[in-house]
Formats: C-alpha cells, structure tokens, sequence
C-alpha cells in the first residue's frame, strides 16, 4: 500500500487557473504512519512458552457401554503411560510477535512448533474478545485485530493438542501506537520573564528552553504527547520556533511558528513527550527571545477521550451576533457560548478544537478560552495588538452543559469569532498518533512537489492524500501546521475538505468548490503567519487550502501526525 501525499494543483474557478498535474512529495503519510506506529510491539519467543499436562481423556464411555469395553492389554497400556512420563508432543511451543501500522490495531505473527497433530488455537487479544482457529503441526498464523480504545493490552495465545493432552500458553503486552485525549485547564508550564518553568532570562538564538511536561501541573507519567500553546515574545528580529520531544530525537527541520521584530505570536503545538518528560522549544533565530507555555490538554494511553473531525463550523461572531450578543466583546469580560449539542456537536463533548479569532480590537491584550463553568486562567490562548486582526487554534475543555467562555483580557473592547474544527469525547474513536514531522508543500520550492508557483489570490491549493490509503488507514484527520508568507495585502486562509475526489490523470478537471466561510488564519502585508490545522480530509482524501485575500502569498505546510480510528 502506497500513500504518497500530494498536491493536486490550484483548484478550478472558472476564467481564472488550470490546475497541474499531480505531483508526489518526497515523504509520504503511510510511510510516516508505519514508521511511527511499528516502533511499538512485543516478542515473546518460544522459549517462554508455558507448557501445561490436561486431564487425559477417558478411555471409554459411561454406564454399559463402559462394561463392555475392550480391556486395554498391558503392553498397550505400558507405551501409553511411557508416552505420558516422556511429555506428550515434547516439542509444542509458541512464538508470538505483536506489532502495528495504526494508532489502534495490532498485527499478531503466531510461530507454532508441534509434531503432526490437529491443533486448536486461541487468541485473547485482552479486551474481552478473541478468535478461535486450527492448525496443524507447524504453522505459522497471522491475524490482525483494532482496538476500539488507547491502552495496555495483554495478549495470549493458546495452543491446545487434545490427542496428547498438553496445552502451551504465551503472549505478552501489547501498547497501542496511539493514544488518547484528555482536556487541560489552560495552565502556564514555561515563562521565561518571570521563572515560571525555567531560570530567568530570555532564550538565546539558536539556543533552546526546555519544558517539564510530566509530572508538572497534574499532567501524569506516561504522556506521550501535550498540546501547548506556544507564544514568542520580547522579539528583536526574525526567527521561529520549533518544538519537539528533545533528548534521544533529532530535531526536525520544520517550524512551528514564526515571528518577527516586536511582534508577540502565539500557536497551538501538539508535540511527542520525550521519555524523560521534556519538550524542548529551539528558538530558531539569531535573537534572544522570551518563550511561554501553556498546556491546554495531553495525550495518553489511557485517557478516554477520542477525536472526531468537522467541516468548520462558525459558532460565534460578536460582529453578527452568532453564538453571543452582537457587539464588541468588552473589556476585561467575558461571554458563555454553547457548543455541545449544536450543528453537530454531542452534548456530552469533553474538549472541543476551535480557530478563535480577534478582529479590530481596539487596544494590546490577549485572549483566553476556557471551560463554562470554570475561572478564569491566568494563562492565553492569543494576543493582539490595536487593530489586528489574529487567529489561533484552541483546545479547550466543554463544561457538563455544553459550555466554554471567551474571556478578553485587554483593556479596550473587541470582536471575537469562533470556529469549530473537531470535538474530543468519550464515544468518538480516534486516537492521536504523532510521527517526525515533515514539510509537505513549500510555494516557493518546487523541491516539495509543487510546480504551480505563488498561493494566488482568491484560489485555492488543492492537496490529495490517495483514497485508497486514507480509507485503509482510517485517518479521521490530519494535524498540519499552515504558514503563509511573502504576503502581498490582507487575508484570511480557509481550510477545508473538498467535495470531489482528485481528477484522474489525463481526465478532465475537478467542479469548482464552494468557497468556505471559515477562517484558520489571517495576514497583513508583509507578515508570516502560522497556525495549526486539525483538517479532515472528507469523504474523499483530499483538502482545500483557499487564499481568501485579493493578493498572492506563499503557502507552506507541515505534516505532524493523524488521528486514526483503526
């Protein structure tokens, strides 16, 4: 199976571009899925088979029919008890290997040893189900079973040879390669200004701050992955920033936000945990700069709450009066707005992943979104300045009633717009699987597989990820990283998932897409804006990235894992 992710050209809108042909990028997300997924797993060998004597079966049948049974002669009897005192099929041993290609799935490889007997086999894959099969002799036995949550599960494999009266037993533990979602009250783990976190002082260019994850504020042993929200400040230059599990991993070569002189920008980073606990935050630059972050939620194997993605919904737009009153947000207040049990959302969400966005604000501050019925953090989810208009990906908790609050933390007023992305819940299946990050599409690098140019304006990129795989895999969603840059006027990106399947080569061109109300990002001339994107691909595979300004920019897209329910 191949997965080769790739981008399928600008999309058709009439009187304006031909799309290009479909170019595969150097890495590909199946590639990537397997790589990150097959470092789990267990082998127990042969040698650790449990070998067990069963009664023997009797020598005939009760009542009369037992009277009249033949008597077993005494050289008969003799070989059978030799048999017995020497061990029945002495060499009936098990091999049991457990892997995986999913966040949920296991991939079981059985290595039987055993004289010419009927065999029967049973498989308790540890979550109160199993499969039942035969074999005979030596055999080698391969099956594959999806668990329907995250978790530790002990796997046995039963080989039972009813002639000889012998049954050999091994397994062993099986982790899933994914794991699960659990909501944080936004709360500050690293703020180089004061301390928090770190000693004080600003991070050097090129050099890194380091942020305990595990075992601080409530976050449990056994994190594999945290989503933080990461803002740079007191910036004197250009650079970015780069997250990433530190010790014992390479940094990647991709970014997770950008920044420039003066400006404080904050995104949403959901990164592995290296084993010692740690992330790592590499400022990129040539400055020193001050670092802060917040965690907004973690993953683990055995958190409950799965992932389920959404076409982007808008819930609030304090300039319409959607989701709240109509008018400014005002200062140093906050609204309540409803999001479990409307336009798709169960009422019994846990978290849910929005795009919040500030527009004309009318003063510097920040922004926090935070449960409905909880106080307000002393942490943010985005900052701004005087007629700014910014947007930043937020994982927040849902109250019990299906409630979160936007709390604006300036002294003057603003509006605020809220869009919905994905939900978290207990019913929802899919569990995050994160794998080395990779760039996936740079505009003005043909070398990432792009041939059509700039990001032009008012069109829209179109990226495929091959139905085949995206079905065999069971990606609910992809957790991308979008920056725009080289930024020609104002604009806003929309990320969707579009209503055609790629073209096929040589056939004719895809319907043009319905342009999207949405906003994942916004930009000024000039800037480079970064935001994380939690996408669905839809119903088939592929995404619509849409240049919502009337000038081009330049797009550039990070790949940093799935959501998988299989």
């Amino acid at each position: 199976m191949t997965a080769a992710f790739v981008a399928a050209g600008l999309g058709i809108i009439p009187g304006t571009a031909q799309a290009a042909d479909p170019v595969p990028v150097a890495a590909g997300v199946a590639e990537a899925i397997a790589k990150a997924s097959t470092s789990e797993g267990f082998h127990s060998p042969a040698d650790r088979t449990i070998r067990t004597t069963l009664p023997a079966a009797p020598k005939g049948k009760a009542g009369a029919d037992a009277k009249t049974a033949a008597p077993q002669t005494a050289a008969a009897a003799a070989t059978e008890q030799a048999a017995l005192d020497a061990g029945a099929n002495p060499t009936l041993a098990v091999d049991v290997s457990g892997t995986s290609y999913t966040a949920h799935g296991i991939e079981l490889t059985t290595l039987i040893t055993s004289a010419d007997f009927a065999l029967d086999v049973v498989i308790d894959w540890g979550d109160g189900k199993s499969d039942t099969v035969t074999a005979q002799g030596n055999a080698e036995l391969h099956h594959s079973h999806t668990y329907d949550k995250s978790g530790e599960y002990q796997v046995k494999v039963t080989v039972t040879d009813t002639a000889n009266a012998v049954e050999a037993i091994n397994g062993g533990a099986f982790l899933t390669p994914g794991a699960d979602f659990t909501p944080h009250a936004p709360t500050r783990l690293l703020d180089t200004r004061n301390g928090t976190g770190a000693p004080v002082g600003k991070v050097a260019g090129q050099g890194s701050a380091r942020v305990k994850v595990a075992g601080n504020a409530s976050v449990p042993a056994g994190v594999t992955a945290v989503a933080l929200n990461v803002t740079v400040t007191e910036t004197t230059d250009s650079g970015h920033v780069t997250a990433w599990p530190g010790a014992g991993y390479d940094r990647p070569i991709t970014s997770n936000l950008n920044y420039t002189a003066g400006h404080s920008v904050p995104n949403l980073v959901i990164v592995p945990v290296g084993e010692d606990g740690y992330v790592e935050l590499f400022n990129g630059g040539w400055s020193s700069v001050d670092l802060i972050a917040d965690v907004t939620g973690y993953f683990t194997r055995a958190s409950d709450s799965g992932y389920t993605s959404m076409t982007p919904a808008r819930f609030v737009d304090t300039r319409e009066g959607i989701g709240t009153s109509k008018g400014m947000l005002a200062s140093r207040s906050a609204f309540t707005t409803r999001i479990g049990g409307l336009q798709g959302v169960p009422q019994n969400v846990t978290a849910v992943a929005l795009n919040v966005t500030v527009t004309e604000p009318q003063g510097p501050g920040h922004l926090t979104a935070f449960s409905g019925t909880g106080p307000v953090p002393t942490a943010s989810n985005l900052n701004f300045v005087p007629g700014q208009t910014v947007a930043n990906a937020v994982i927040v908790p849902v109250a019990a009633d299906g409630t979160i609050k936007i709390f604006n933390g300036a002294w003057s007023p603003t509006h605020v717009v809220v869009d919905v992305v994905g939900y978290y819940s207990k019913e929802s299946k899919a569990a995050f699987l994160p794998f080395t990050p990779f760039r996936t599409l740079d505009t003005r690098e043909e070398a990432y597989g792009w041939p059509g140019g700039r990001f032009r304006a008012r069109e829209y990129i179109t990226q495929g990820f091959t139905p085949e795989a995206a079905t065999a895999a069971g990606v609910e969603a992809y957790v991308l990283n979008a920056t725009v840059t080289e930024t020609g006027g104002t604009g806003f990106l929309s990320v969707a998932p579009s209503p055609y399947a790629l073209p096929a080569e040589g056939g004719p061109a895809a319907p043009a897409a319905t342009r999207p109300g949405s906003s994942t990002l916004n930009w000024t001339a000039g800037t480079t804006v970064p935001n994380l994107v939690q996408a669905s691909d839809g119903d088939h595979g592929v995404i619509n990235f849409w240049n919502q300004g009337h000038e081009d920019a330049d797009l550039v897209l990070d790949v940093f894992g799935v959501y998988q329910t299989k």
